[in-house]
């Protein structure tokens, strides 16, 4: 059973704008975080979830609204005076300095003694698994090393909060999941509360408590990975996050709930009220709520033929052209049964309780 999530709330963003040259990138953003809670912030270019973080961190001034940290308005201090860490995209590690003098520069700052201060910057090296490392310049590191130094640097001073401004980025795919899941690990070890930027649905999906699904400066979505998901609220959230299947078909009973699909009349439960006989839908679901009919029943039965294989190592995703829709549908590579041959004939399966009507 998961964990249930602490209940405290630490961090409030209270109806928060930001207009960079006429141009409103942040509009009005209200949000609520628990304390000891890791929170994504997620979207395309543009859609406002770096600049929320640099408001949060003080490095960018909100034109209104107000951000609270544990019920105290902390939007008018200044960087230095909020005892927040960040972490940026660009491990911003000193190339003069070693990796002990890296991680030790803020408590320096900040007038630790040089025994308590040497004894935190090894305490840090153990958290990030680079004992051994203090002696070394970033040049001799890798990135992933290298910005395993930035987090440590950043958690030295014992900060209340932990801001990430897409991290991961500039490392290769098997490096990013790794040190995903060491970042995750670090942060709940510690029980800090952090916020987390990224553009990648895969990152935020894996590791994160709750999701704000961002565009154009709003809030799409805010919630847990499974209801972002699985219960996308608008067309954005369901198109950004995942891949979507979307079939266009005609209402023929809107009281019965029953649409016209591909020649056949179904049921559809999450048909809205306001639906009218004869209008047209869209009807949409996720790859995985669509099989081959000699997978598991389905009350919608429909046929086509392969238009597109591809092998994703455990999964094989199928395209299949159904005539006036295409839908694609993912199975598990089973090594003793070969997929469908592009052009052979199927018959696929959907569950009309994982249909969702997404705005017209």
């Amino acid at each position: 059973m998961a964990q249930e999530l602490p209940r405290e709330e630490f961090l409030r963003i209270d109806k928060l704008v930001k207009t960079f040259g006429g141009n409103q990138v942040v509009k009005g953003v209200d949000l609520g975080f628990n304390k000891g809670e890791f929170v994504s912030l997620l979207g395309p270019s543009g859609c406002g979830k770096t600049t929320i973080l640099r408001m949060i961190a003080g490095f960018e001034r909100p034109d209104s609204g107000r951000i609270l940290v544990e019920g105290k308005d902390i939007s008018g201090l200044a960087p230095n005076q909020r005892k927040i860490g960040m972490v940026f995209q660009a491990y911003a590690l000193f190339p003069n300095m070693n990796v002990a003098d890296n991680i030790g520069f803020g408590l320096k700052i900040a007038g630790m003694q040089k025994p308590q201060r040497e004894a935190r910057v090894e305490q840090m090296l153990q958290l990030i698994g680079l004992s051994g490392y203090g002696k070394r310049y970033p040049f001799e590191l890798s990135g992933g090393q290298q910005q395993r130094v930035a987090l440590a640097r950043a958690l030295a001073p014992s900060p209340r909060m932990l801001l990430l401004d897409e991290p991961l980025s500039a490392l290769d795919a098997k490096i990013r999941v790794s040190l995903r899941e060491q970042i995750r690990q670090i942060q709940r070890e510690l029980g800090i509360t952090t916020v987390f930027v990224t553009h990648d649905q895969e990152e935020a999906l894996s590791i994160s408590d709750r999701i704000v699904v961002l565009n154009t400066g709003n809030v799409e979505q805010f919630g847990q990975p499974f209801e972002i998901y699985n219960r996308p609220q608008t067309r954005f959230v369901a198109t950004f996050v995942g891949t979507l299947n979307t079939l266009n078909a005609t209402v023929a009973d809107a009281g019965q709930k029953t649409v016209t699909l591909g020649g056949t009349t179904v049921t559809i439960p999450a048909l809205p009220a306001t639906a009218r006989n004869g209008e047209a839908v869209a009807l949409t679901m996720r790859p995985e709520a669509v099989s081959l009919a000699n997978g598991a029943a389905r009350d919608i039965m429909l046929d086509g033929k392969v238009a597109e294989v591809s092998f994703l190592g455990s999964v094989i995703r199928l395209k299949v052209d159904l005539g006036d829709n295409a839908v694609n549908l993912d199975t598990f590579n089973d090594q003793r049964t070969p997929p469908p041959a592009h052009g052979a004939p199927v018959r696929i399966g959907i569950a009309s309780s994982d249909v969702l009507v997404l705005d017209r």
